[in-house]
């Protein structure tokens, strides 16, 4: 979808680009996501004698520890910025609004009513100033190309405001970190937003028993814009088939 006010391509150019994503993504071949072992022995029969004998008990597994409460994320809500400017400063200042880790904060990219906003759950591990600046990002460039979006137009942002190994989202959603990415939606007041990732949904407030999201909406507080789920963007660097469901979702969900 185009989402400039330049006249829109040719089919030819929209079939170009999208070829030029799917080289730019590394995807010269067709694959399957099931694996196929072609030279897999059929296994020897099991003696009877063997197949009898009773099974020995497994050890009980030992009980989890439960984990301490986190602090409330970003501390009380009406000492949050209510300005996107200042938002953006507080994400990489403010001592409230995570611990301290290894990976530096990283902040958010672009402007207010931006066309369309961009959520990751997390920065890139190499990010330090720029928020995917990796593999990550050089896709989600690709993508934006051959879909004749401006990259330089979107918001981009993510969840948590550093690389977190292994994070602990049920913990972090229970401290507030749902709330807070919602109130960024908000002061972004994008035209339409895009999830990169399952666990980022269920901050935005979709129930994932009720199964995934691909189309549907964000409301918050008198706010709300179309939104679109998809796959984190690693699942979509390792996964043709994925990228092939994103593409055709994509699709669907801007008209084209």
């Amino acid at each position: 979808m185009t989402m400039t006010a330049a006249n829109p391509p040719d089919l030819a150019q929209e079939f170009e680009a999208a070829l030029a994503w799917w080289r730019d993504a590394g995807v010269d071949l067709d694959y399957h996501d099931d694996a196929t072992e072609w030279l897999a022995e059929e296994a020897p029969p099991v003696p009877q004698a063997v197949a009898a004998a009773p099974k020995e008990k497994s050890a009980q597994p030992a009980e989890k520890k439960a984990r301490p409460p986190l602090e409330k994320i970003g501390g009380p809500k009406d000492r949050w910025p209510l300005q996107l400017a200042e938002f953006q400063q507080w994400w990489r200042e403010s001592p409230v609004l995570d611990a301290l880790g290894a990976a530096p904060r990283v902040p958010p990219r672009g402007n207010a009513e931006a066309p369309l906003m961009v959520i990751v759950p997390e920065p890139e591990e190499a990010d330090r100033d720029t928020l995917l600046s990796g593999q990550r990002g050089e896709l989600l460039a690709s993508f934006l190309k051959a879909a004749q979006v401006d990259a330089e137009a979107i918001y981009v942002a993510s969840a948590l405001p550093r690389h977190t190994p292994m994070p602990d989202w049920e913990a972090m959603h229970g401290a507030g970190l749902g709330d807070l990415l919602c109130h960024h939606v908000k002061l972004a007041a994008p035209k339409r937003v895009l999830v990169f990732g399952r666990n980022i949904l269920p901050l935005l407030g979709h129930d994932m028993a009720q199964g995934s999201a691909v189309l549907r909406d964000f409301n918050h507080d008198g706010f709300s814009v179309p939104l679109m789920g998809a796959a984190s963007l690693g699942e979509l660097v390792r996964a043709p088939a994925r990228r092939k469901r994103f593409w055709h979702n994509w699709l669907e969900w801007t008209g084209n």
